[in-house]
C-alpha cells in the first residue's frame, strides 16, 4: 500500500552500501601522495648510498636525472617503478577497493605531473613519461590484483 499522499518513498540504494564521502576520499588521496614521496625519497637515499648520486628535489620533481641511457638514470627509473609497486601495496591497505585502484593511481601520477610542471616546467624527455606511465600501469595492475585478493579473503568467524 502506498504511503499517504500517494507518493512512494524513494529508496537510495547507495546510501548504506557506498556513501559518497569527499573528505574520506581526499584524505586517501593525500595519504597516497605523501607515502609515494616518502617511498621515493627513501629509494633515492638508497641510490645515494649505492651509486653516490646527489640528493635534491630535482630527482623527484624534474626530468633532469631520469635518463634510461645512463646507469644512474636506470637507478632512478628503477626507484620510480619500485615506488609504484610499493604504492600498489598501499592501495590495498588505504583504498581497499579494486575498482578504485585505477582512479587513485592515475590521480596520484597526475598530481605528481602537475607538481613537476610547477617545479621545473613540463618534462621534456620521453624517458620521464615512459617511466611514469609504466609506473602507473604497474600500480594499477598490481594494486587491483592485491585489492581483489583482499576482497575475496574469507571473513574470519569466531570459533565457539
Amino acid at each position: 500500500m502506498p504511503p499517504p499522499g500517494g507518493r512512494r518513498a524513494s529508496v537510495n540504494r547507495n546510501s548504506s552500501k557506498n556513501p559518497f564521502e569527499p573528505r574520506f576520499i581526499f584524505s586517501q588521496i593525500v595519504a597516497m601522495q605523501c607515502f609515494h614521496y616518502v617511498i621515493l625519497g627513501f629509494l633515492f637515499q638508497v641510490n645515494y648510498v649505492i651509486f653516490g648520486t646527489s640528493i635534491t628535489l630535482d630527482r623527484v620533481f624534474s626530468d633532469k636525472y631520469l635518463r634510461i641511457w645512463t646507469l644512474v638514470g636506470w637507478a632512478d627509473t628503477f626507484a620510480v617503478l619500485l615506488a609504484s609497486l610499493v604504492g600498489s601495496v598501499l592501495l590495498a591497505v588505504i583504498v581497499e577497493k579494486s575498482k578504485k585502484c585505477l582512479d587513485f593511481s592515475v590521480t596520484l601520477f597526475m598530481i605528481h605531473f602537475i607538481l613537476c610542471t610547477f617545479y621545473n616546467g613540463l618534462p621534456s624527455t620521453w624517458d620521464w613519461y615512459i617511466a611514469h606511465i609504466l609506473g602507473t600501469i604497474l600500480m594499477v595492475l598490481f594494486g587491483e590484483y592485491l585489492c581483489s585478493r583482499r576482497e575475496l579473503d574469507d571473513i574470519p568467524l569466531l570459533q565457539l
